[in-house]
C-alpha cells in the first residue's frame, strides 16, 4: 500500500514541528510549509519523504495553500490529511477598534480557512477520503476580554468548518477544527503580555491547571484526527485550553 501523505501548512512553531515528527513516526510522507531549521532532516531520518516550501505564512489569498497542494500532488500523487494553522491576533477594546483591523482579522482568520477548505476538498472529495484539521482558537468558543473582533473572526471560522464538514460527510472526508488558548508559544505569549514573568503567573492562573499548554500536547491531539485511525469524527470544534473553555 502507498504511504499516507499529510500536509502541514506551518511547521515553524505552534503544533507544526511536533505534528510533523509524530506523523513521520506513524509512517506518513509530508508536505511541509516553512519548516523549522533542521526539521526536514529530522523527519527524513524517521523515514518520511518530504516536500518543503517556504513563504507559506500568508494563507489569506489562497495562493500559498494551492502551491503546497500542487507540490504534494506532484511528488506523491495523492493527499490523505492536512493540518492548516491560520491566524493573526489583534486585541483591544471594541470601541477602540478600526474597520481596518476587522478586515485584517477576517482575511487571516476566515478567508484563509475558506481558501484552504475549498482547495483541499477539491482534492479529497474526488478521492473519497481525507482528514482535515483547521487550527483556530478557543476564543471562538469563549471570548476573552479585549478580543471582540478576534473572537468573532474565530467563531466564524469554527462555524465554517462545521458546516463544510456536514456538506461533505457522505464523501468520506472528515473535517474538524481545534482551537488553542493559553498555549506556550510566541504568539500567545506576546498577545497576553506573558513575556513578563509576573503577568504570566496571573494569566496561567486563569486556567484550571494553572499552567500553559505545550505545543507537543496539541500536536498529539491533532495527530489522532489526521493519522487515518479515526475516520468517523467530523464537524466538531475541540477547545484545547486546559479546561478554560468547555
Amino acid at each position: 500500500m502507498a504511504r499516507r501523505v499529510a500536509l502541514i501548512t506551518d511547521t515553524n512553531l505552534h503544533l507544526g514541528p511536533d505534528l510533523a515528527r509524530i506523523l513521520a513516526r506513524r509512517e506518513h510522507d509530508l508536505v511541509l510549509g516553512d519548516p523549522l531549521p533542521g526539521l526536514v532532516g529530522e523527519v527524513e531520518a524517521l523515514g518520511a519523504d518530504v516536500v518543503a516550501l517556504d513563504g507559506m505564512m500568508d494563507l489569506g489569498d489562497g495562493h500559498a495553500i494551492a502551491r503546497l497542494i500542487e507540490a504534494g500532488l506532484d511528488r506523491f500523487g495523492h493527499l490523505d490529511a492536512a493540518c492548516v494553522r491560520t491566524g493573526t491576533i489583534i486585541g483591544g477594546r471594541l470601541m477602540d477598534a478600526s474597520l481596518e483591523q476587522l478586515h485584517t482579522l477576517q482575511r487571516a482568520n476566515q478567508e484563509a480557512v475558506f481558501h484552504a477548505l475549498q482547495a483541499l476538498l477539491g482534492v479529497m472529495v474526488p478521492q473519497g477520503a481525507g482528514q482535515i484539521v483547521i487550527v483556530t482558537s478557543a476564543t471562538g468558543r469563549r471570548p476573552m476580554p479585549g478580543s471582540a473582533l478576534y473572537s468573532a473572526a474565530r467563531a466564524g471560522a469554527n462555524m465554517m468548518v462545521k458546516a463544510a464538514a456536514l456538506e461533505v460527510a457522505s464523501t468520506g472526508v472528515c473535517i474538524n477544527a481545534l482551537g488553542t488558548a493559553f498555549l506556550d508559544y510566541p504568539g500567545f505569549i506576546k498577545a497576553s503580555g506573558s513575556d513578563d514573568p509576573e503577568v504570566r503567573k496571573r494569566v496561567e492562573r486563569q486556567t484550571p491547571l494553572h499552567r500553559f499548554g505545550r505545543p507537543d500536547e496539541i500536536a498529539h491531539f491533532a495527530a489522532s484526527l489526521l493519522d487515518g485511525g479515526n475516520q468517523f469524527q467530523t464537524g466538531q470544534f475541540f477547545s484545547l485550553s486546559g479546561g478554560w473553555s468547555d
